[in-house]
């Protein structure tokens, strides 16, 4: 039994002894990590980080496109972005955006079963610091006449 507890403690000891960033995947991952120890970090820089849509109709879908470009000295890597609800359904590229360059989001509002005054947030989670960013539109929305 004592070769069995010494067996697990041996195995545990070099697993949790393995580097890091060997279980990254892409180089493009492994670079940001490797920068965000440097302090050399991506930067996300946006024209603009809100959009109001005005008055639509219940039932109309609005889409904008939030433009940003990476200021930062490495490549951006947006690994997720998420609408707070079902009807803000945002869309982006998940290859890295290199120094310099710039990218998009496209965020689709379906106003379907929303009347009334809307705000809505798209958070972005990112290799930045701070490591999510939040996009916000808005919409009055005219319900429709029964």
């Amino acid at each position: 039994m004592k070769q069995y507890i010494a067996l697990a403690i041996g195995i545990f000891a070099m697993v949790s002894c393995s580097d890091a960033t060997s279980k990254i995947k892409s180089s493009e991952e492994r670079m940001a990590i490797e920068a965000a120890t440097t302090s050399e970090l991506p930067i996300f820089q946006f024209e603009n980080e809100s959009h109001d849509f005005g008055a639509m109709n219940e039932g109309d879908v609005g889409t904008t496109e939030f433009n940003f470009t990476n200021e930062g000295e490495v490549p951006l890597i947006i690994s997720s972005a998420q609408g707070s609800c079902g009807c803000t359904v945002p869309e982006y590229s998940n290859a890295p955006i290199a120094p310099g360059e710039q990218g998009t989001i496209t965020v689709r509002f379906n106003s379907q079963g929303k009347p009334g005054s809307q705000t809505k947030t798209v958070t972005l989670s990112a290799n930045t610091v701070p490591n999510t960013k939040v996009l916000t539109i808005t919409a009055q929305v005219e319900p429709k006449a029964n």
